[in-house]
C-alpha cells in the first residue's frame, strides 16, 4: 500500500514537471516565431539595400556574445551555438522568398544554355528572384537560338563537361558584342580558353562548389576565374555575393590543380569504397546498426555519391587527364601504408601518423571542432 502511494506521488510529480516543461517549450515556440519574423524584416531591409544575406563578421560576433552569456548562466555555450546556427540556416532558407536586389537593371535578358538541368535551374531561379528575365536554351532549341540570343546581356553555359568546349566553339561564336559569356563548369582551364577564343566580349569562368540541391547560397563557395573585361561583369559577382555566396578568385590552372584533389580523387575514392562494399556484399543495415556517428557520416557521404548521376561523376573524374596522376599517387600511398600494416611495423605506422599530424598543424584541431558539430547532428539523426 505504501509503495503504491509512493508510485502515485512520483507519477504526479513527474506529470507536474512535464507540464511545466511543455509550457516552457510553448514559450520557446513563440520566441522562435518572433525571432524568425524579425529576421524576415532584416532580410527585407537587406534586399532593399542590396546587402548580402550572409554577414560573416556579424554572425561571428553574435555567436561569441551568446556563448559568453550562456556560460554566465551555466548553460553549455555549444548548446546555444547549435540552436542559433540551426535557426540561421532556417533564416537563410526563408530569405530568398522576398527576392533580391537587382544590380544590373539594364542588362537585357539572360540565356542559360542547359537551363533545364538542375544547376541551370538553380541559377535561373536565383536570377529570376533578382528581377532578371531568364531564357533557357537546351538541345532541342538550337533552331531558334539566334532569336533567343538576340539582345542577351549574359549567356551562362551549364552543360556536361565533356561537351562544354565543343559547344562553345561550335555554337557561341556570334553572341552580341557586349554580352557576357560565362560557364559553370567544374574545370576552368579549357572552358575559359574556349570562351575567349569564341567570343570577343567579356568572359568569366564560374565554378559553384555545391550541388543544385542546396536550399540557399548562403555560405556556399563560388570560384571566379577571370577571363576578359572584368569591369563588365563585376556586377554579376556582386549579385552572387548578395545571394549569400562567398567568392574565391583563382587562376584557371591553380583551380584545376586543386580540383584534382578536391573532386576527382575524392569522388574516385568514394566510388572505390562503394564498389568494395558491393563486392564484399556488405549488409548496410547491419553496418548502420553497429556504426559510430563518424562511420555513419562517412557511409552517408559514399551513399550520397551513388544517389546521383553516374554520368555527372564520370565527367568530373575523366575531365582532366592529370587527375590520373593524383589518383595514382593516392594508390601508391595506400599501397605503402598497406605494406606497413602487412609488416606488422606498429612503430612505423605511429611515426607516419605523427608526421602527417604535424603537417596538418593547427588545421587538425580546427577540423576536430568542426566535425564534432557535424557528428552531433548525425547522432541526433540516428537516435531521432
Amino acid at each position: 500500500m505504501e509503495e503504491t502511494q509512493m508510485n502515485e506521488k512520483t507519477t504526479a510529480e513527474l506529470e507536474n514537471l512535464r507540464g511545466l516543461i511543455d509550457g516552457v517549450d510553448q514559450q520557446l515556440l513563440h520566441l522562435l516565431r518572433k525571432r524568425l519574423d524579425l529576421v524576415a524584416q532584416v532580410g527585407a531591409v537587406k534586399h532593399g539595400a542590396g546587402l548580402p544575406i550572409y554577414a560573416p563578421q556579424r554572425e561571428a560576433n553574435m555567436l561569441a556574445k551568446r556563448r559568453e552569456e550562456a556560460k554566465a548562466m551555466n548553460v553549455a555555450p555549444q548548446l546555444i551555438e547549435d540552436i542559433l546556427r540551426r535557426l540561421m540556416r532556417e533564416s537563410y532558407l526563408n530569405e530568398k522568398d522576398v527576392g533580391f536586389k537587382q544590380i544590373k537593371a539594364d542588362l537585357g535578358h539572360v540565356v542559360i544554355v542547359g537551363g533545364e538541368g538542375k544547376l541551370g535551374g538553380l541559377f535561373s531561379q536565383m536570377l529570376t528572384l533578382s528581377g532578371y528575365e531568364v531564357k533557357s536554351l537546351d538541345k532541342d532549341d538550337w533552331a531558334n537560338s539566334q532569336a533567343i540570343f538576340d539582345g542577351a546581356g549574359l549567356v551562362i553555359v551549364t552543360v556536361p563537361i565533356n561537351i562544354t568546349c565543343d559547344l562553345i566553339a561550335d555554337k557561341l561564336t556570334n553572341l552580341p558584342e557586349n554580352c557576357i559569356l560565362a560557364d559553370l563548369t567544374s574545370i576552368k582551364g579549357a572552358p575559359v580558353d574556349a570562351m575567349l577564343a569564341a567570343h570577343s566580349g567579356p568572359v568569366l569562368g564560374l565554378h559553384p562548389m555545391f550541388g543544385p540541391d542546396v536550399g540557399s547560397l548562403a555560405k556556399q563557395v563560388v570560384v571566379v576565374c577571370h577571363g576578359r573585361n572584368p569591369e563588365a561583369y563585376q556586377w554579376l559577382i556582386e549579385q552572387i555575393e548578395i545571394w549569400g555566396a562567398r567568392i574565391v578568385e583563382a587562376e584557371p590552372s591553380k583551380h584545376d590543380k586543386a580540383m584534382q584533389l578536391v573532386q576527382a580523387m575524392r569522388h574516385f575514392s568514394s566510388f572505390v569504397y562503394g564498389l568494395n562494399l558491393y563486392k564484399e556484399e556488405a549488409d548496410i543495415e547491419s553496418l548502420l546498426q553497429f556504426s559510430s556517428p563518424i562511420y555513419r557520416l562517412e557511409l552517408a557521404m559514399v551513399g550520397r555519391l551513388f544517389a546521383q548521376s553516374p554520368e555527372l561523376y564520370a565527367d568530373i573524374i575523366f575531365a582532366q587527364e592529370e587527375s590520373l596522376v593524383a589518383i595514382g599517387d593516392y594508390l601508391d600511398n595506400y599501397s605503402q601504408a598497406l605494406s606497413i600494416l602487412k609488416s606488422g611495423n606498429r612503430d612505423a605506422f605511429v611515426a607516419q601518423f605523427a608526421e602527417v599530424s604535424s603537417w596538418f598543424g593547427d588545421f587538425a584541431p580546427q577540423f576536430q571542432r568542426e566535425s564534432r558539430a557535424m557528428l552531433q547532428s548525425v547522432n541526433d539523426m540516428k537516435t531521432g
